[in-house]
């Protein structure tokens, strides 16, 4: 699994894809280069795992085309599951009960030598970090040592590409940081083309060197997780991966009049006109300057490392939040606090 940036692993082109009446893929074209971990995010019933269904070969397309390393396998022609070197993970991990560890990985490896699959299965099992679980069989594993023997499984063949539908959605939340760090660091040591299916907008931004965000069939944006985060395409992008409170306002020659003042946020492109002012938490700031804007404090949260205040400001009707790290009179009602103009997000 060597990488090449220049080697485009997969190509979908205007793929479509119908359940009846209802479109589920509508005309999506998206390429993956080799050596890339790419996560798809949504909504339910975006198409997320449609899509990875229809690249691994179990779901046709109504129109369009499949490439896998230069080679069309849906679309004009069709190229069966088996034959598509591609390796799945699924979310419920699907070992076979009544073989161990070492078993279930042989179970991909059918057409070598036993001698050639034994050492595979060994190899893989100790890049996993789980060969001395080798004899042990699913029921007598942790969650963890489950998805290491999914992850171990679909890897021996060797796969050109590795799908993975939410892979750690049934682990615990602390195991589900720790197992997800060590996958997504076997996997870019070993140059695998990965794409990776969730629902979580924070576990897509920490995964994947690419994020591409769906909705109803169609892609939202593709972009480099930081791209994504600070400067969406659009309002769908910007609301999907941080919650946002919204102000209106007026746009003129590139600036912004609003209830809160005027602002000249860098690199805004909105035509003159109404506008909508998206503004997270880390772009209001609590301070005492002099034009710094008093507000009222409706509700706090502790959020361990922070609070989040949520401030009501004379002339809009919604609460903006702002996240303080230094603690804060329990008593406190009224504050004062600023926008931060570079950190709001315009459309």
């Amino acid at each position: 699994m060597n990488t090449n940036s220049n080697e485009i692993s997969v190509r979908l082109t205007n793929i479509k894809c119908s359940f009846g009446p209802t479109i589920v893929i509508g005309d999506l074209s998206l390429e993956i280069p080799k050596g890339e971990i790419v996560t798809l995010v949504g909504p339910s019933g975006c198409g997320k795992s449609t899509l990875l269904r229809i690249i691994a070969g179990v779901q046709g397309v109504d129109g369009g085309s499949v490439e896998l390393g230069g080679q069309v396998v849906d679309g004009p022609r069709f190229v069966e599951p088996e034959s598509r070197s591609v390796g799945l993970m699924f979310q419920d991990y699907a070992l076979f009960p009544h073989l161990n560890v070492r078993d279930n990985v042989l179970f991909g490896l059918k057409k070598r030598s036993r001698r050639d699959r034994i050492e595979i299965a060994t190899t893989i099992l100790r890049r996993v970090g789980i060969e001395h679980l080798a004899e042990r069989f699913p029921h007598s594993l942790s969650g963890g040592e489950q998805q290491r023997t999914a992850l171990a499984r679909a890897l021996a063949p060797e796969p050109a590409v590795l799908l993975m539908d939410e892979p750690f959605s049934n682990l615990d939340q602390g195991l589900r940081e720790r197992v997800r760090t060590d996958t997504l660091s076997l996997l870019r040591g070993l140059g695998a083309t990965v794409i990776m299916v969730t629902h979580d907008p924070h576990e897509a931004l920490s995964s994947g060197d690419r994020v591409v965000l769906m909705r109803s069939g169609e892609i939202v944006q593709s972009a480099d997780p930081r791209q994504l985060y600070h400067r969406p395409d659009n309002a769908y992008a910007a609301d999907f991966f941080c919650s946002s409170a919204k102000i209106q306002g007026q746009a003129k020659d590139g600036h912004i009049e609003t209830a809160l003042g005027r602002f000249d946020p860098p690199g805004c492109e909105v035509e003159d006109g109404p506008c909508t002012v998206f503004v997270r938490p880390h772009a209001l700031r609590v301070c005492d300057d002099v034009d710094c804007v008093p507000a009222r404090i409706t509700d706090r949260v502790f959020l361990g490392d922070r609070e989040r205040l949520f401030l009501r400001f004379e002339g809009l009707e919604e609460a903006l939040a702002v996240d303080v790290t230094e603690p804060m009179a329990v008593d406190l009602c009224h504050i004062r606090a600023k926008i931060v103009p570079e950190r709001l997000l315009v459309f």
